[in-house]
């Protein structure tokens, strides 16, 4: 009897460790991830895109039997671009649903708000669809980011193109907010290590529409190359009053303009702007059959054409699961930590750049490159530039 009752409380004893090692959001055969977006605020048109992006690699991978044995289940909630709804869908995401892990969650300040929720349960944060240096520092062991931050993009290439045009007055005009101090701080940064600076500066409130005064200022200081800290309807009535003005310089954006509705929206005016990017823009007509392939093969399951942040989408969720799958059918948070810790993630179809990760490095890459809007579409025009 006695020899039964140390049997009972061993094993006891063993399944109570097993359930404390073993993370939320793991069951035999599902792997449940969560993501939150905006599907009805100001970035609903990209939240919907990240979100189908997602679903179809979470579907393929799915139809080959899931990983390890297990079928991805994902969860989205909307958080309508605030922060505050951000915590709510988080909260609800961790608690309720027990996700394993945070997926692609986009926008800076929701991500810091919902950040704490997550950590609290021990749920990773992956590959956040924002390019703020907040998302991987300070350092976290909970934190992944993959985004090159603005602070970096303009930092490497505004003074190369700077060079490349032989510009002799570099100007700026930027959001009066984080973002737009992101950008504005990066290009001041690279323009000094190469001995040049701003020849003028001029900003704008968030939500202005009216870009006259601005333009006519950076024209009467005879600009010739200008860093716009803006997103896409500032992008648009920037330039737009400038070639209205008959002020024609060279106009280079972060990949916060790097988007499909520029040329959309803003026309034939928009050509010759350049933007920082990473992943190019998947035309139904590429160039590259594998992106063709896949552009269509999204159009026909959505039935709309997909963006850069369909791309996004697709991509961290690809990204997630091959560290999932290194990490083995043990999957916990710290096997998948140790995972992501060793892992090198090859460029893919659209052009990535590489990406590695270690116990200290949270970032899988600072490289940027060029494209530029010629004939109403994005042209990759440069190499990867990558920061020392």
């Amino acid at each position: 009897m006695k020899h039964t009752l140390t049997l009972i409380a061993a094993t006891l004893a063993l399944a109570s460790t097993a359930a404390m090692a073993q993370s939320q959001g793991v069951s035999k055969n599902e792997l449940v991830l969560g993501s939150i977006q905006d599907l009805s605020g100001p970035l609903a048109g990209f939240g919907k895109q990240v979100r189908f992006g997602m679903m179809l690699r979470v579907d393929e991978a799915n139809e080959q039997g899931g990983i390890n044995g297990r079928k991805i289940k994902l969860l989205v909630e909307d958080s309508g671009y605030e922060p505050r709804r951000a915590v709510l869908a988080a909260q609800k995401l961790v608690n309720q649903d027990k996700i394993f892990a945070m997926v692609g969650h986009i926008g800076t300040a929701q991500n810091m708000a919902a950040m704490p929720v997550q950590f609290q349960k021990n749920v990773i944060n992956f590959f956040p669809v924002t390019a703020a240096r907040e998302m991987y520092e300070p350092f976290h062991r909970l934190k992944y980011s993959f985004a090159a931050t603005y602070y970096d993009q303009m930092k490497v290439a505004v003074p190369k193109l700077a060079k490349e045009k032989n510009a002799k007055k570099v100007c700026t005009m930027y959001q009066d907010d984080e973002f737009g101090l992101e950008v504005f701080r990066g290009a001041e940064a690279g323009l000094k290590a190469a001995g040049m600076q701003f020849a003028e500066v001029t900003t704008y409130k968030r939500g202005a529409t009216d870009f006259s005064s601005q333009m006519q200022k950076l024209a009467s200081s005879q600009c010739d190359l200008v860093v716009m800290g803006t997103i896409i309807r500032e992008t648009i009535g920037g330039i737009a009053t400038a070639r209205r003005l008959g002020f024609n310089p060279t106009f280079i954006g972060s990949s916060a303009a790097y988007t499909d509705l520029i040329h959309k929206l803003g026309g034939p005016a928009m050509n010759g702007f350049y933007a920082t990017m990473t992943v190019q823009h998947p035309y139904l007509d590429d160039a590259s059959q594998p992106v063709r392939f896949w552009a269509n093969k999204y159009k026909t399951k959505f039935n709309e054409d997909p963006t850069v942040f369909s791309v996004y989408g697709y991509s961290l969720v690809d990204s997630f699961l091959r560290a999932a799958s290194k990490a083995g059918p043990n999957l916990t948070t710290d096997s998948f930590i140790k995972a992501m810790d060793t892992m090198v993630i090859p460029p893919d179809i659209f052009g990535s750049s590489e990406m590695t990760f270690s116990p200290t490095k949270r970032l899988g890459s600072n490289a940027t490159r060029l494209s530029q809007l010629q004939d109403n579409r994005w042209k990759v025009v440069s190499e990867y530039f990558k920061v020392n």
